[in-house]
């Protein structure tokens, strides 16, 4: 995006992202802020002369501007993703780079009833990537929930912010709910323990995509 950038605005431009997510995660929603000097392109021509340089597995939507200021990772408010599972006997290849294909029976009603035990705020240091460093591991989730549409199974989870692996740590610990490995009492249980070898594994990194980021 900074190569782009700076051919298009003939000056060395810098962009900071809202979200750093991991490497093989998509992003719907991703918000990227970055400084431009005496500009002339009318703002709502940009959108479609960036896309022109860019790669194309990237795309710009929208363009609006702001304070020199603003910040779009800390002044975030509420971050939306969504994990997409494949659930049947076949791979669906028109939609493999976004779902994880899981081809194993599992009870939804269970999964729903344990994702409920995930929201509000809690310390989730039991659903981070071991190593991983930060000042604290409380995080707010406003919503944990599932979906359901034929073989595609979506969950979704909407917070303030996250920890590294922390919604793919989820998915995992859900789907070993989903397969009888752990029962939907157990998540608080799990969540009060702190430790990470009591929740399920992390899953793929290309079922997760964020979906939306609110100011």
């Amino acid at each position: 995006m900074e190569e782009s950038f700076s051919a298009v605005f003939k000056q060395s431009v810098s962009v900071t992202a809202a979200s750093r997510t991991d490497a093989g995660v998509h992003a719907l929603g991703q918000r990227v802020c970055f400084n431009v000097e005496n500009c002339r392109i009318p703002t709502g021509k940009l959108p479609l002369i960036l896309n022109s340089y860019l790669p194309d597995d990237i795309a710009v939507t929208a363009i609006e501007t702001v304070g020199a200021d603003f910040n779009p990772r800390y002044m975030a408010k509420e971050k939306k993703y969504h994990y997409n599972i494949w659930n049947g006997k076949t791979p669906n290849p028109l939609i493999r780079h976004t779902v994880v294909f899981f081809p194993y029976k599992m009870e939804i009603g269970l999964m729903r009833e344990a994702a409920k035990s995930f929201e509000g705020k809690h310390d989730f240091a039991a659903f981070r990537a071991t190593g991983s460093c930060v000042l604290t591991t409380v995080r707010d989730i406003y919503e944990c929930r599932l979906d359901s549409d034929g073989c595609l199974i979506t969950i979704i989870i909407r917070g303030g912010g996250f920890l590294y692996n922390m919604i793919r740590i989820i998915a995992g610990t859900l789907v070993a709910v989903g397969q009888g490995k752990l029962r939907p009492s157990d998540i608080p249980l799990i969540i009060r323990s702190r430790e990470r070898s009591e929740a399920g594994p992390t899953m793929p990194a290309h079922g997760l995509t964020l979906v939306a980021i609110k100011y």
